[in-house]
């Protein structure tokens, strides 16, 4: 008896000390009792260009744009007892610390609360058993190591995705507005490589989420770095794979600890970026292990749907945007998958390979939990070349967190020259272009992509439409037909006339006329083929 009461009183002390140590949750919330009238005035939560990206890729706008009911928030940032550190509108969630019963008490406080999930599993009620995987150490998820840089290399991160090519054809991201959700932009606003950026007003705003201000030029360089792959500018040595487009950015990472709280921020920084409008957003950040042991994700977590920050991303994808995320730098420690957000299905997730193609061994590996092909594709993330945030000059660093903005710079010169694609149909034509579409692999993906094979393969498919659209009348025809283009600019093909003998009796060197003259030939059946490069249409025509 002595000994039940012993132990009784222990699990006693145990509990209550455990009870008064914080914990980080997510409280659901039941409804958005505005949700009409929101609905019903869309500018008051999105830009215009935001719901003109929704109409061009015939995207609904729904509850999920809706803001949190603020009432509901204020009622909770109000409660003493808890402490009110983030939201999102899409999860309709706000973040909260207090200790368990605190949470807890919740429940019985409002009635506007559908749920509460802990970041500590274990005390979730109904929590499927996964087994932890994560490292027992903390993973440095930036893993920059720089040298001095030498003249002209930075060439080859652009080349060996051709997207020299797209910036030939003169697409180098105009019209394109990136949002980059990085740690820190210090020296953004001063740095001569960044000058062209300022200059062009290019920077069109951003907000600091990990210190709730205004101020984004501050916090870890490691986003100066990023930004350099995409719009860093040195006249004769260097120049980063998008350089005319237009940047938004966000700081949602704290540096210096390791905490759940970054993905609620990363999600309000990605909700921010939607309703600004933004085409594509670059994260060159991953979650898998917390200060708190308790709150580091496992293994069976990477399926895409159980994270906080993976499932904001993944409603970020069903608005619109690309959302280019480093796979990670875990390929050589004890966990070496991809981590959250890359994870998720629809996130476009980036492993590194060196300047010879080769994979860098750093790169994380897939497949994700539910065996889904991850990473997505390949860019150069050994010895990258970036600006450095200190002296300005060129440098080189490793990381996946390089090789996803040179891939993503990339994406904007490449959804610049066809805007009318949806986000996921510039996915796919980027994996289909890639070196092991046919045979992907754990850590290579789909492999590195070819930008100048994804550019013609869309003109191939434009011109079948076109010669789709392409029409004569009248046909049967007595002397004179016209050639049907449905505005389609035909100087650039050729057509000929044959016989039935396949002998050409008219080539036609004028295609802007109206009128096609055939009266001198005889009354019988010809052939009259359009042709572009080695696409053509032949079409059957009578003369009367």
């Amino acid at each position: 008896m002595k000994k039940k009461f012993l132990l009784i009183s222990i699990l006693f002390i145990f509990f209550s000390v455990y009870s008064q140590k914080n914990e980080d949750a997510w409280v659901f919330m039941k409804d958005k009792p505005n949700s009409a009238t929101f609905l019903a005035n869309p500018l008051q939560m999105l830009s215009q260009r935001s719901i003109d990206r929704r109409e061009k890729s015939n995207i609904s706008i729904d509850e999920k744009d809706v803001p949190i009911h603020q009432v509901y928030y204020t009622k909770l940032k109000n409660e003493f007892t808890i402490a009110v550190l983030g939201k999102s509108k899409w999860l309709n969630a706000v973040h909260v610390q207090g200790t368990v019963t605190q949470i807890n008490d919740l429940f019985s406080k409002f009635n506007f609360i559908e749920s509460i999930e802990y970041a500590n599993k274990s005390l979730n009620t109904n929590e499927k058993s996964k087994v932890n995987n994560s490292p027992s150490d903390h993973f440095s998820k930036f893993n920059e190591e720089q040298t001095d840089f030498n003249y002209g290399a930075a060439d080859n991160q652009i080349k060996m995705l051709k997207g020299d090519y797209l910036h030939q054809q003169g697409f180098t991201g105009q019209n394109q507005v990136i949002a980059i959700i990085d740690a820190g932009f210090p020296n953004v606003n001063t740095l001569s490589a960044f000058e062209r950026l300022r200059d062009n007003n290019q920077i069109l705003g951003g907000y600091n989420f990990a210190d709730r201000n205004a101020n984004y030029y501050t916090r870890n360089s490691h986003g100066t770095h990023v930004l350099s792959t995409i719009a860093g500018y040195i006249e004769n040595e260097f120049v980063g794979t998008a350089p005319d487009a237009k940047f938004y950015l966000f700081i949602s990472e704290i540096a210096e600890t390791e905490t759940v709280l970054e993905e609620t921020l990363w999600v309000e920084a990605a909700e921010r970026a939607d309703s600004l409008g933004v085409d594509m957003i670059n994260t060159s950040l991953g979650y898998t292990t917390y200060d708190n042991p308790n709150h580091s994700h496992s293994y069976a977590d990477m399926d895409g749907n159980t994270t906080f920050i993976s499932r904001g991303a993944e409603i970020g994808v069903s608005r619109g945007m690309i959302l280019v995320n480093s796979a990670g730098n875990s390929g050589t420690s004890s966990w070496r998958y991809v981590g959250a957000p890359a994870d998720a299905s629809s996130v476009f997730s980036i492993g590194a390979v060196n300047a010879d193609e080769n994979i860098a061994s750093f790169s994380s590996f897939g497949p994700t939990a539910d065996n889904r092909i991850k990473p997505d594709v390949l860019a150069q993330g050994q010895n990258t070349t970036i600006v450095n945030f200190s002296s300005g000059s060129v440098s080189t660093s490793n990381g996946t967190s390089f090789s996803s903005p040179v891939m993503a710079g990339v994406i904007a010169c490449f959804w610049e020259a066809f805007p009318n694609k949806t986000n996921v149909e510039i996915m796919n034509l980027i994996r289909n272009s890639s070196d092991k579409y046919n045979n992907p692999t754990d850590q290579y993906g789909y492999g590195i992509p070819d930008f100048e094979a994804a550019y013609n393969t869309v003109l191939s498919l434009q011109d079948f439409d076109i010669f789709s659209k392409i029409k004569i009348s009248p046909n049967p025809v007595k002397d004179f037909f016209s050639i049907s283009k449905n505005n389609i600019l035909l100087t650039e093909y050729s057509a000929e006339i044959f016989n039935i003998l396949d002998q050409k009796v008219i080539e036609l060197s004028n295609f802007s006329s109206n009128k096609i003259d055939i009266s001198f030939l005889e009354k019988g059946i010809y052939l009259l083929k359009i042709q572009k490069g080695n696409q053509h249409k032949t079409i059957k025509l009578i003369k009367e």
